[in-house]
Parts: C-alpha cells; structure tokens; sequence
C-alpha cells in the first residue's frame, strides 16, 4: 500500500488538472468494477454492482491538489502567480514547484519584509531559471499551474508527502475495492472527484448525477495533537475520524451512528471529529437535489495543505477496513 501512495501522492494534479492522478487511478480499477466513465467535469465514476440494485451508495475522494497558476512573467523572466485553492503565502519561501509537471520553480518574495504576517501571495514570485520573459513563457505560459514539488518520506508508521489531501482518500477507496471479500449489499458508486480544493464542484456534479441515497465522503482532517495546536480531540494513530460536522455539513445523524456501529461491532478503533473550518465533498453531496443522507470519514493529518503532510498508515488501514464492512454490511434502517 506505501507503493499505491507514493505514486498517487508524488503525481502531478492540481485543481483542474487531475489527468494524471485520474488515468494513474483508472488503469487500477478497470478490470474490478462493472461500470467505468469519466463525466464531463473530468470526474471518474466506477460502479460495483450490488445485490440489491434499488439502493446507491457513493464514496467519493478528490483527486485534486491545492496549487498555484501563473498570472504574469515580467521581463527578466520571473513569474507572478495566484493560489488554486487554501494554499498560505507563509508555506511558499524558499518552497520548490513544479509547473505543468515538468518546470521546476523556486519561490521567493520582493525585497526586505519586516513583517510576516502582511505577506500575501503578489509579493511572491517564481524563478524557474530564465533570464528573461522570452525563454520563461517557452516553459510557462500564463494559465499554467504548479504544485509543490516534494518526495513522499517513509518515517514507519508515518508518511509525509505533498497531496496526501486527499490522494489518500484515493488510496482508501482503492483499498477498499480491493479487498471486498463478497458483493457489496448495494449499487455501490467510488467516485474520484475533480475541483474539491475551490469548492467541492466535482461533488456537485457527481452526486447529481448518480443521485445516491447514501454519500460518504472520505477525506483528511486536522489534528489536535502538536504542541500547542488548536484543541481538537483528533490524533494520529488512534484510527479513522466520523465526522459530525464541519463548515460545510452536519452529518446526517443516522450516517454517523452507522458508521460508528460499524467500527466498534468490528473492533476498529475509531475517533469523532468536529471540524472548526473548513470542509469536504459531504458539503456538496448532502444537498444534491432533495437532499441526501451524507456522512465522512475523515484520515487524521498533520500539516495540511502544506508541501509536507503526515499521515500513520494505521489510520488508513483502518479506514478502508471500516469502509469495506459498511458496504458488506445491510443498513436497510438508513433507507426507511
């Protein structure tokens, strides 16, 4: 499974630009599902049918990484650009990037600043070697995007890599399809979303689509458990995070019960999560149409969005045991 990750986490995909991540993720599932398509927005949508054909059920993760995108490329060759998504000013000094998946860019700021916290994006700049704008716009061109340019480390029991937003949440639900020892109980829908990172639009899309009569998300979540960090009960190591609300959704009570009921009938260790900020697919799920029972399961990260975020490998073990004995299960009671 470090493998799996390592090629998803280290590939190139920012928001809008998930071809990669997504042909990478297709050519793992083709032979194992019944249904494969890529809709229009760019999301992938595999289909394992179910025994009982009336229901839907859909996981959805995003392939998508927060990013930057050139706006300018002044005459000696140095590029000015924007953030694709909740990616810090502070996180870019002295970063690496990759445009295109191909140019590599140093970043920097104008001039002398006495203070950090007045540092904003148009301050910045990316110096991927050119000595002036003709030789810069032959390697990037305005509209381009980069991401981090990083390597996943192995620590153990924990990894640190760019994208583990949500390129795990990829890995969990390719996991999860692997190991199915029977039919799930319902049509189930893994959907590998496009555009979370600027707001959950693949979701949107998606979920209209399949119209599901269930919809988890799964996502990473922020820990509580660094010196001084915001107080948060969630921590690695101690298993998947239930979600029951962040600033995109309340979960459904009945979601979060299930997978609760889940966990403990099979021993998984879990945590519960109230997020402060921020949000996931479930945001865009949940009000599909007339509304959708939605829920999240959340992979516990440290430093995220930033170009080196921790995750335990025992927390996604767990996560896709969890997922994997939701869809073998009967939760009929959810329907009624």
């Amino acid at each position: 499974m470090k493998e799996l990750i390592k090629e998803l986490v280290e590939a190139y995909g920012p928001s809008g630009h998930e071809d990669r991540i997504r042909e990478i993720i297709k050519a793992k599932i083709e032979d194992k599902v019944d249904e494969l398509r890529t809709d229009s927005l760019g999301n992938l949508i595999a289909l394992k049918k179910g025994k009982d054909s009336s229901k839907r059920v859909m996981l959805a993760a995003h392939m998508d990484e927060i990013g930057l995108i050139a706006t300018h490329i002044d005459d000696d060759g140095f590029i000015r650009f924007s953030n694709v998504g909740g990616l810090s000013p502070y996180m870019l000094l002295g970063a690496r990037v990759l445009f295109n998946g191909e140019t590599i860019g140093v970043i920097d700021k104008e001039g002398k600043l006495d203070d950090i916290s007045k540092l904003k994006h148009e301050k910045l700049y990316a110096d991927i070697g050119a000595t002036n704008k003709e030789e810069a716009a032959a390697k990037v061109k305005v509209g381009d995007t980069a991401s981090y340019y990083r390597q996943m480390d192995d620590l153990g029991d924990k990894l640190v890599s760019k994208a583990m937003d949500d390129r795990i949440g990829c890995v969990v639900l390719l996991e999860t399809l692997n190991r199915l020892e029977s039919i799930p109980t319902y049509d189930t829908y893994f959907v590998f979303t496009v555009q979370e990172e600027v707001g959950l639009r693949g979701a949107k899309t998606s979920s209209f689509g399949i119209n599901p009569d269930l919809g988890i998300a799964v996502d990473v979540t922020l820990t509580g458990d660094m010196p001084e960090a915001r107080r948060m009960e969630v921590g690695l190591g101690k298993g998947p995070a239930i979600k029951i609300k962040d600033s995109s959704v309340l979960v459904h009570p009945q979601v979060k019960n299930l997978m609760i009921d889940i966990a403990e009938e099979n021993n998984i260790p879990y945590q519960l999560e109230v997020l402060v900020s921020g949000g996931t697919d479930a945001g865009a799920i949940h009000l599909t149409r007339e509304g959708i029972p939605s829920g999240a399961l959340s992979i516990p990260c440290r430093y995220v969005h930033s170009p080196s975020e921790m995750v335990d490998i025992n927390d996604v073990d767990n996560s896709i045991k969890l997922l994997t004995q939701l869809l073998e299960s009967s939760y009929t009671g959810l329907f009624e």
